[in-house]
């Protein structure tokens, strides 16, 4: 199947092939010409599935016959600002040779160049849901000739707490237009969303192709204490095989912390977090993709929406709670049909962790040790030990399994079990 073959403008076609683009995606197949009928759509796919080309590529054909208002017509509300860049970077490509306006409405930026775009007539919003109700309230934006209200990651969103955001900004909305949700699930909480937000909507779910797994080579590193991490980090950093690493860490402060140790190592660093200015989280970008930065520390907020062709290696200098995150985290890397590497450490009391991803993306992590580097004096026991440990059965009579010293070992993370650190995570 071609994008020729799905019913859109031809000028959209042009500026797919001038991208590079021939066949669509599984999602972008089914997508595209439903919402060019005008269904609502409910689809579930997984990060890196084109999902961002399979609603923006039916907005703008629908755009492509001009409306004399000056009110927006299409909506995107997105999770973070990151993702909104990456929806704008798509409306740009794909509109290149249209007559469309698109305006990002996203916390960061100041509300004084907003407020002066929203003075001109914009096609397409696209925003974060606390932003523009920010702009609903001082009535700068219309949404009442709003056509198309796309919700990108509305689990994110709903996970976020945005819930209520949300809502209000739907009832500003016009009940005639088309809905398109987007969601890696579209169970519990999404799917009550989606009951009360679309009118027989057709459901899309498309999942993962196995083959697409093992682009990202995936490896779990156990860590005593913050020190030994640093350690760790640090070798791996000193790897002539990696390009550019995005090293993920739990909070702003840590963030800012680790950033500022790995240039006094010498290594060219920056933070990206959720304090920084808009702004400052352009230029760190910028600088990333331009090769000026070579390891980026960040938290959450890069792990949706952040596309930098050059990140050949994830490292998880925390894990995540959430182990859809992870999923999101690694995603950052492998892009495009690259291969990528991701490591991530873990400290000895976070089995828990490591189990909920490793049942969440049904595969086995690979326990691996830097020579020199091991964990001191931890025992690794044999499935099973009942409780606190993977297995179901209670063997507390099983002999324990002792790594000896020195020697670099691998085996999956389900069978890894050591004793109790003292160490407490980063704060």
């Amino acid at each position: 199947m071609y994008f020729s073959s799905l019913g859109l403008h031809p000028e959209l076609i042009k500026a797919i092939e001038a991208a590079g683009y021939t066949e669509p995606t599984p999602v972008q197949a089914a997508s595209i010409p439903a919402a060019i009928a005008g269904d609502d759509l409910l689809v579930s796919s997984q990060t890196g599935s084109g999902k961002t080309a399979a609603f923006m590529l039916p907005c703008l054909h629908r755009l492509a016959q001009p409306s004399a208002g000056r009110q927006p017509r299409v909506l995107v509300l997105t999770p973070t600002r990151e993702l909104a860049a990456q929806v704008l970077r798509a409306a740009d490509t794909y509109g290149r040779f249209l007559s469309v306006r698109s305006a990002g409405i996203v916390g960061g930026t100041p509300m004084g160049i907003e407020l002066r775009m929203l003075k001109q007539k914009v096609d397409v919003i696209v925003a974060t849901p606390g932003r523009l109700l920010d702009h609903i309230r001082r009535n700068s934006i219309d949404l009442s000739k709003l056509e198309v209200l796309v919700l990108d990651e509305a689990d994110r969103m709903l996970d976020m707490g945005f819930i209520e955001d949300i809502e209000l900004i739907i009832s500003k909305a016009p009940a005639t237009r088309q809905t398109l949700l987007f969601s890696a699930t579209l169970e519990g909480i999404v799917g009550a969303l989606a009951q009360r937000v679309t009118r027989n909507a057709r459901r899309v779910q498309i999942t993962s192709a196995p083959a697409e797994r093992p682009m990202i080579d995936q490896s779990l590193m156990f860590a005593d204490d913050i020190s030994h991490k640093s350690r760790l980090l640090d070798s791996l950093l000193r790897d002539v095989n990696l390009s550019q690493a995005l090293v993920f860490i739990s909070t702003k402060r840590a963030a800012d912390q680790l950033s500022g140790e790995l240039r006094q190592q010498g290594h060219a660093a920056r933070a990206l977090h959720g304090d920084m200015s808009q702004g400052e989280r352009n230029r760190a970008l910028q600088a990333m993709r331009q090769g000026r930065v070579r390891v980026m520390v960040a938290t959450d907020v890069a792990a949706r929406g952040l596309d930098v062709p050059g990140i050949t290696h994830v490292i998880n200098f925390d894990l995540p709670k959430q182990a859809e995150d992870y999923v999101h985290r690694i995603g950052r890397t492998g892009r495009a049909g690259r291969t990528g590497i991701a490591i991530s450490f873990a400290g000895h009391r976070e089995y828990n962790l490591v189990r909920n991803i490793e049942r969440y993306t049904t595969q086995p992590i690979e326990v691996s040790v830097i020579a020199g580097l091991e964990p001191k004096g931890k025992r690794e026991y044999a499935p099973g030990r009942g409780k606190g440990g993977y297995g179901g059965n209670d063997n507390r009579g099983a002999r324990p399994e002792y790594r000896r010293p020195g020697r670099p070992t691998t085996r999956s993370a389900t069978s890894a079990r050591t004793a109790r650190s003292t160490a407490r995570p980063w704060q």
